[in-house]
């Protein structure tokens, strides 16, 4: 009798490359921080499906919002008509950020962003965008033309959007200057791009996570935020924050944003907004919303009544019990990795806020991450890369994670460094 084909397996027939996976995994259910591959055996899942699982796998509250919402309308169109849980996820998003907003809903965090570019271009007539360098916003085609976190993301596509200019974004950590230093530079480069590449009535908007999540979890000096803000202001430039991983609690707050006390014009979101369910969102000043034309942007699918109902559950979990939980989880998850990391050389820094978390390795070859990811899903405890160099590892558990979870994880992280340093020597 021929043994049965491994999911890994059956993906190799009918998968290209471009779709291969993090791991070889087959994962048959997956439930609050814990998922079961096809063999029975059970792992702790700090990857949370890459930031989207904020309030952790088939959250009971959330699949029942789900059930009620098929039975009743699974797909409208909003092009066609309005329904319930669409304008009732508009208005609570609109709350949230503050009241006098506007949103429009797509399915993806690229698609958000497309969009957010779009509106930009179109309210300020200006036909330039600046980003920054180890920022990720999506692999379309215009989000790859913003997006400098990996040379391969945009390999073979050229040529890619024109009017793009990119910038650093500080990075304390490897910079050998002081905080404030490192953010002058970084602005001077802003400046720069105005004196030298274009003028600053040619840009539309700047564009930045307020965290950067694939380019390495890089927490920014405050001030930074502030001066971003400030030359937005100066220059009449939309300033748009991509917080489509840093949203819905993954930092201990709803957005990250409120970190920093400084707001956006235009926020984009998407991972954690529908625990799940495809779902993005443009939100924007009522102001700048107006200006967007109907028939000018649109889509098919967004704002699925499901996704929308979805979201709604998800929110109030996160309201109710996962915000507070992902600040003390996540000031006790650092504390307590900073901790047992001390005597590892090859540890260069501990970061993040709330629930996102970066652990840096000082080699820069990618080997020994590699090596611990590998010993540490065999030990029953799922986490990702990120980084230019694929040397910081990224924890990011559901905001409904427990103190006992992230012990298990810190024992397997602490054995995996161990494991390391034995191979090293």
């Amino acid at each position: 009798m021929e043994n049965k084909k491994s999911l890994y397996e059956r993906a190799q027939q009918v998968l290209p490359p471009v779709a291969n996976r993090a791991t070889t995994l087959g994962i048959v259910e997956a439930n609050g921080t814990t998922v079961t591959d096809e063999n029975g055996k059970k792992y702790l899942d700090f990857a949370s499906g890459v930031g989207v699982m904020n309030v952790g796998h088939n959250h009971p509250e959330v699949v029942k919002a789900a059930r009620d919402q098929m039975e009743s309308m699974i797909h409208i169109g909003h092009n066609v008509a309005y329904y319930p849980s669409y304008l009732e996820l508009a208005e609570k998003l609109n709350e949230l950020i503050g009241g006098d907003h506007m949103v429009y809903f797509s399915n993806s965090g690229a698609e958000a962003n497309e969009g957010a570019l779009k509106l930009a271009k179109k309210v300020t007539k200006r036909p330039g965008i600046i980003s920054f360098r180890r920022g990720f916003h999506g692999r379309t085609l215009g989000t790859a033309s913003i997006t400098f976190s990996n040379s391969n993301y945009r390999k073979d596509y050229d040529p890619l959007f024109a009017g793009v200019y990119s910038c650093d974004f500080p990075y304390p950590y490897e910079s050998p200057l002081s905080e404030e230093d490192e953010v002058n530079r970084c602005i001077q480069q802003l400046n720069d791009v105005f004196k030298y590449e274009a003028p600053a009535d040619q840009i539309a908007a700047v564009i930045v996570e307020p965290i950067q999540g694939e380019g390495g979890y890089i927490v920014p000096p405050k001030s930074f935020l502030e001066k971003l803000r400030a030359i937005c202001d100066q220059h009449g430039i939309l300033l748009i924050f991509d917080e489509i991983q840093t949203g819905f609690g993954r930092t201990g707050k709803m957005f990250a944003h409120e970190h920093f006390d400084v707001k956006p014009d235009i926020i984009t979101l998407a991972k954690g907004i529908a625990s799940g369910f495809p779902l993005s969102a443009v939100i924007a000043k009522r102001n700048i919303m107006e200006k967007w034309d109907a028939g000018t942007h649109g889509g098919t699918y967004g704002g699925n009544p499901i996704a929308c109902a979805a979201s709604l559950a998800a929110i109030s979990i996160l309201e109710e019990t996962g915000l507070e939980n992902a600040q003390n989880m996540g000031e006790y998850f650092v504390s307590e990795l900073k901790e047992i990391t001390k005597p590892f050389n090859i540890v260069g820094e501990v970061r993040g806020l709330g629930l996102m978390i970066a652990l840096e390795l000082k080699d820069k070859t990618g080997e020994s991450l590699a090596s611990l990811r590998s010993y540490c899903l065999e030990q029953g405890l799922i986490l990702l890369p990120c980084g230019i160099d694929r040397n910081i590892i990224r924890f990011i558990p559901p905001t409904t994670v427990t103190k006992e979870e992230i012990d298990v994880a810190l024992k397997i992280v602490k054995e995996g460094l161990m494991h390391i340093e034995k191979e090293v020597s």
